[in-house]
């Protein structure tokens, strides 16, 4: 699975800062006036991963792969996009190529940065994107019904179906309600929902950015973003994204020397890639061959075939089996070689289930 993320929110919620501290670059402008990002920025970043080190050090090897996210720093979002107001449509259109929204909610006061609304209100804040995304999908649904319809009275009884699930979404957006909301209660409704890539369907992390000095229980808005999430079944993490940026800039040294004295466990980024893997329930797997040591991530329940096709097609079309380690064995028998000696070398077949830190060698055949 490739995974790409797009940054979403009001202007002037830190959207860009976040931008720049997890990719380390300062591609995205900073500027204290909405509309800062006209196009969208777009990085591709290492997912961090110490593992692979320690692979490439039982292996021999120094040359690893990690698995990487794509972020898009999108320009902000303002009340009325679903009417083409702002950058409108062309905001919308960058989000639906994106697997996961990360929507920065502004929790932190700074009399320096103005605000879109004119106060600091986390709830409302949210409230507002959400209901363009939900508007931008409605005119979507319509649109579709529209022609269902006229499928229908062509007799094509086929999408008869379709028409009561498209009604069933179409009442759920005008209640303000996203599909994902319904995930669970409607699955059928859900999953119809993603086939036509609705804004309001797409897995969201809330990403609240606050000051690192102030009280986290005194901040009301934390919460109003922690209750949300709850109530849709999302996430939410929280990050000083300005502080971050400025570590940022440092020597990694330097900066894990200041998060350690700020009592910061680790790295925004990899809190954030922590979250999203966890959102959508992505694991890890390895390859360790021909002198390279790989990482892979893919959704949990994924089966070897399927995971061998993940490396290369060829490998799926003529799978054989899978040679399969867990990352720990490995480490601790110190070589394949020994591990197989052990007896912790597993061949497994077609429809094995794969399982986070595997370490995998796929057995193929010549093609056909």
């Amino acid at each position: 699975m490739s995974l790409a993320c797009g940054i979403i929110g009001l202007p002037n919620v830190g959207k860009s800062t976040l931008f720049n501290s997890i990719t380390q670059r300062s591609l995205a402008k900073i500027s204290n006036y909405p509309f800062s990002t006209i196009q969208p920025h777009i990085s591709v970043v290492a997912v961090p991963d110490e593992k692979l080190k320690t692979l490439a050090e039982v292996t021999g090897t120094d040359d690893i792969t990690p698995t990487t996210v794509k972020f898009f720093d999108i320009a902000g979002l303002a009340r009325g996009a679903s009417r083409g107001e702002g950058l409108g449509n062309q905001f919308l259109d960058y989000i639906r190529k994106v697997n996961l929204l990360i929507h920065v909610v502004r929790c932190f006061s700074d009399a320096n940065v103005s605000h879109l609304n004119g106060s600091l209100n986390a709830v409302r804040d949210i409230e507002t994107v959400n209901l363009e995304l939900v508007l931008a999908d409605l005119v979507l649904v319509e649109a579709r019904l529209q022609k269902v319809r006229q499928m229908l009275k062509e007799r094509k009884k086929e999408v008869e179906k379709e028409e009561e699930l498209l009604m069933e979404i179409k009442s759920t957006l005008e209640e303000g309600r996203s599909p994902r909301q319904i995930k669970e209660e409607n699955p059928e409704l859900y999953s119809l929902s993603v086939i036509l890539n609705l804004l309001s369907a797409k897995p969201v992390l809330y990403l609240a950015n606050v000051n690192e000095s102030e009280d986290e229980k005194a901040n009301d808005h934390r919460e109003g973003v922690r209750r949300i999430a709850s109530e849709e079944g999302a996430m939410a993490i929280f990050l000083p994204a300005k502080l971050e940026a400025e570590l940022a800039e440092l020597s990694a040294e330097e900066a894990g020397r200041w998060r350690k004295e700020m009592g910061l466990s680790s790295r925004g980024l990899d809190e954030l890639i922590r979250a999203s893997y966890s959102l959508l329930n992505l694991i890890t797997f390895y390859t360790a061959t021909a002198g390279k040591v790989r990482a892979w991530a893919i959704p949990m329940g994924t089966v070897a075939v399927v995971a061998a096709g993940k490396v290369h097609s060829d490998m799926e079309a003529n799978f054989m089996r899978a040679e399969v380690i867990s990352f720990a064995n490995l480490v601790e028998s110190g070589s394949t070689v020994a591990a197989r000696d052990n007896g912790l070398l597993r061949i497994e077949g077609p429809q094995y289930v794969v399982q986070d830190e595997d370490v995998i060698h796929f057995r193929f055949g010549k093609p056909r």
